[in-house]
């Protein structure tokens, strides 16, 4: 029996699984078996590989064929494989050397014609081949810029598998043309001209992100902005119609800090699992904002749907903003499931063949009207509704998930005087300073402990380790004594609390402070409140 092997990768959710792809010659009547747990369209490659190899001008062994990918108790599914296969079939059959491939890690899927075309998730596939210590990769060519991101992992792009041979074999490589430009590109397209399932609301990274001194009034709901960017905070913005929530929702990711270099891969490995990451920008080192429309359904929220799981909108804004819009008229069970992973940073979802664990921390922005014509406490005009209709309106969001929700701010119409005065309010890069100078003290404090933001220490470090000022919670247990807040409202507020006192430079939450983020979450004006800009 004559054998080879070289190496793939099978994609679990955004984690990747080294595969050892085995092909074995015996003796006997010509036939092709594939085995290893592998799904439909991954048993359809037998097809597509003799095709390309034929195609290529290599010969199909006559022969009974065995590929086996191994570990055979992981689930395998997509094209990726193609590459892999066709090139174990042909170290078997002696056209290459089998000792050539035994230790590269191939990626790629084959067109009838011998094509190596671009498959989703390079990046995270090169990422578990770099952890597994593998230091040689191949990849179609189109997917050389994503793979290059990786350090230490020598890329080779290929055009077709005609060109691979001869590289593997020590031949004279032949021309290849180059694959023609798609026509639609960019995030949501999977760099062929097709939308993708998994780009519901999918995100956008702008390379100017709007300017937050396009914003006329609105110092408390601008406050909020700055308070959340600085500490990833979740806001909620409650208004009328037409008074600037998703206009400023917009500028919040101008706010955030750029993407670490461990960030950025996490984000790009993300983008490039769901078919939403850009050819000709393959890194992405700005926080992403995603903005799926109020219909979206679970699955396109937090990940899942039939088959093979895919990221959601959540996965989809790691490390950058959620928002949701028009939030009261989102399903009630697909807004509700955000509340674990925003607790945890992740999304697990459970399926019968196993459990695929996502990426998902992000800073999630609601924006709702008061009630159905939106007129409900406003000074713009009486509102129709009932008061029963107003209720449950409002109801639409549950307590549980708005417990979670560090920052809830009414944003009011802008008023004409507003509207035309000239200048305007800060610029983004003004805000954007005081949030990094904030984000840099909090990050000295937490120096050696898990967490980076004030949103993730937990309550008890906050209330022992990190405790504020003698006194400085007085108003926020008598809130809890009333039955005001619970217990984690409480950690929520002494959270914002010291992200507050990191943006006025205070060396620990002052009763101020901890009264302005009161305000921020119940909307009940303590002391001086937080309108305006600190000092």
């Amino acid at each position: 029996m004559t054998f080879a092997r070289t190496c793939a990768v099978a994609l679990v959710g955004v984690e990747g699984v080294p595969v050892e792809v085995q092909a074995g010659l015996e003796p006997g009547v010509a036939a092709f078996s594939l085995v290893g747990l592998a799904d439909k369209s991954l048993t359809e490659s037998r097809d597509r590989v003799r095709a390309a190899v034929v195609n290529s001008g290599a010969a199909w062994p006559q022969k009974k064929l065995t590929v086996g990918l191994s570990p055979a108790s992981v689930p395998k599914f997509g094209s990726g494989f193609d590459l892999a296969v066709a090139c174990a079939v042909l170290a078997a059959a002696e056209r290459i050397d089998p000792r050539v491939i035994a230790d590269v890690m191939m990626i790629g899927e084959l067109s009838l014609d011998g094509r190596v075309r671009p498959v989703r998730g390079v990046l995270p596939a090169v990422l578990t081949a770099a952890e597994a210590g593998y230091r040689q990769v191949v990849v179609p060519e189109g997917a050389v810029a994503e793979a290059a991101l990786v350090p230490d992992v020598a890329v080779l792009g290929v055009r077709s598998l005609r060109q691979l041979i001869a590289l593997l074999a020590d031949e004279p490589v032949p021309e290849e043309p180059a694959e023609p430009e798609p026509a639609l590109t960019g995030p949501g397209f999977d760099g062929w001209g097709v939308l993708t399932a998994g780009s519901v609301g999918a995100p956008a990274v702008a390379e100017s992100p709007p300017d937050l001194g396009d914003v006329s009034g609105q110092s408390l709901a601008r406050r909020a902005l700055e308070v959340a960017a600085a500490g990833r905070h979740h806001l909620l913005l409650k208004g009328a119609p037409g008074a600037g929530k998703t206009m400023l929702a917009e500028r919040l990711p101008g706010l955030l800090p750029p993407l670490s270099r461990k960030e950025s891969l996490e984000v790009s490995a993300v983008h490039s699992v769901s078919g939403a990451l850009s050819a000709s920008r393959p890194l992405i080192d700005r926080p992403p904002y995603c903005a799926p429309h109020h219909s979206a359904s679970m699955a396109a929220l937090v990940g899942g749907g039939s088959g093979t799981p895919r990221p959601g909108a959540i996965s989809l804004a790691h490390h950058g903003v959620l928002f949701v819009d028009e939030a009261a008229e989102m399903s009630g069970q697909a807004l509700d499931a955000l509340r674990q992973p925003l607790e945890s940073g992740c999304v697990v979802v459970a399926r019968a063949a196993g459990v695929v664990r996502m990426p998902a921390r992000v800073l999630l922005v609601m924006a709702t009207n008061p009630c159905p014509c939106g007129r409900f406490g406003s000074p713009l005009g009486d509102c129709d509704c009932l008061p029963g209709t107003v209720r449950r309106y409002q109801a639409r969001l549950s307590g549980p998930l708005l417990d979670r929700v560090d920052l809830r701010v009414s944003v009011e119409p802008v008023s004409r005087a507003e509207l035309v005065a000239p200048g305007g309010g800060e610029s983004t890069a003004r805000v954007a300073g005081r949030v990094l100078a904030a984000r840099h003290r909090a990050a000295e404090r937490l120096a050696g402990t898990p967490w980076g933001t004030n949103s993730e220490v937990p309550g008890h470090a906050l209330r022992s380790r990190w405790a504020p000022t003698p006194g400085a919670l007085a108003r926020a247990e008598q809130d809890m004594d009333r039955g005001l807040l619970t217990a984690r409202g409480l950690d929520r507020v002494l959270r914002v609390a010291w992200t507050i006192a990191d943006l006025v430079g205070h060396d620990r939450p002052t009763a101020e402070d901890v009264d302005a983020a009161l305000e921020l979450r119940t909307g009940v004006r303590r002391g001086a409140g937080v309108a305006g800009s600190p000092a």
